[in-house]
């Protein structure tokens, strides 16, 4: 059995939007749809009646020491903030 859970970003009206983030834990999820741009981030768990809600941010910082030259000198980086669980 796979243990990847399914994350379904909603719309500030709470309906579903097409972005579907999958990761093993809500916060895996989150870092990726605030890596997009998304500040207000509410996801909902496919298959259970959970939404996870958090805010997010992203800032711009210089790559790593090791990085690949292909890296750009300045790479975005995500923050995000659990604000707590609602249930449907």
């Amino acid at each position: 059995m796979s243990d990847k859970k399914y994350f379904v970003l909603l719309n500030s009206d709470g309906t579903d939007s097409d972005h579907v983030f999958v990761s093993k834990q809500p916060r895996g999820a989150a870092l990726k749809a605030a890596t997009r741009g998304h500040e207000t981030i509410r996801l909902r768990e496919r298959g259970t009646k959970r939404v996870h809600v958090f805010t997010g941010s992203i800032s711009m910082v210089p790559k790593p020491a090791g990085g690949p030259d292909w890296l750009p000198d300045m790479i975005k980086k995500a923050n995000v903030k659990k604000q707590g669980i609602e249930h449907l």
